[in-house]
């Protein structure tokens, strides 16, 4: 019988999840727990690591899985890595389900780097108000330019003192939209934005809204993964797992 370990913490994730309880397919969603209140799942629901690689293998084969489905973060690279080592390791199939990347349009503004360094280094030295759209896991790094305002945009309040001495801290969970995006730039006086190349429409209004304010974006590049199968799509991961999607719900 079909068991699916969903790895998830993104839309798609949620997506992917109704999709798997509309059609009666067993499956165990899993988050990181990073965030302390994440969004109610129509399935069985866990938070928490594995324990690298060996981990999640012995947990794939504790729990009698014969599917893994990564729809992590495009930037939960331990997470997807570790994804490709256990499933090779048990030989269950994987299917990494990943929304395509954004790609630049006339009227933006973008300086493409690999790293968070190499996104600190495309700073300018003059003081600056920037909105830091990365999450929480890095902000450390841009304690190296401690001259700027950084605007941040979180799900929690911060755990603890924030390593930037220059700080502002929103709360708020998205999709997010264009109008509003603009707002809060406008409303902050934000000069530069620094954003993960993380895709999909939910996050992607900062973008809009920078490119309409002629705003300069320092644009994180993914991480490099290993090779792995990828949909783009519900119906696509659908397919893969023998349930196609029907006009009248899967």
């Amino acid at each position: 019988m079909t068991r699916i370990l969903l790895l998830g913490g993104t839309t798609e994730a949620s997506q992917l999840a109704g999709a798997l309880a509309a059609a009666g397919i067993p499956a165990l969603f899993s988050y990181a727990g990073r965030t302390e209140a994440p969004r109610a799942q129509p399935l069985p629901l866990r938070v928490g690591g594995f324990g690298g690689a060996e981990g999640l293998a012995e947990f794939l084969r504790a729990g009698g899985f014969t599917h893994l489905i990564d729809a992590t973060h495009p930037f939960a690279a331990a997470m997807s890595r570790n994804a490709v080592a256990a499933a090779e390791a048990t030989g269950i199939p994987l299917m990494a389900f990943e929304r395509p990347g954004w790609t630049e349009t006339p009227g933006d503004d973008w300086t493409r780097v690999g790293d968070m360094d190499a996104a600190v280094a495309a700073l300018p030295e003059k003081p600056a108000r920037v909105f830091l759209a990365i999450g929480r896991q890095n902000i450390a790094t841009f304690a190296a330019r401690p001259q700027h305002h950084y605007l941040l945009r979180h799900v929690d309040p911060p755990a603890g003192p924030l390593p930037l001495p220059d700080t502002h801290v929103i709360l708020d969970r998205g999709p997010f939209t264009e109008a509003g995006d603009l707002a809060l730039l406008r409303t902050h006086a934000i000069t530069h934005l620094v954003a993960k190349n993380a895709g999909g429409s939910g996050a992607e209004a900062k973008l809009i809204a920078a490119r309409a304010l002629k705003l300069p974006v320092i644009l994180i590049d993914r991480p490099a993964l290993p090779p792995r199968p990828i949909a783009a799509t519900v119906a696509e991961v659908m397919d893969w797992l023998g349930h196609p999607v029907t006009d009248r719900g899967v």
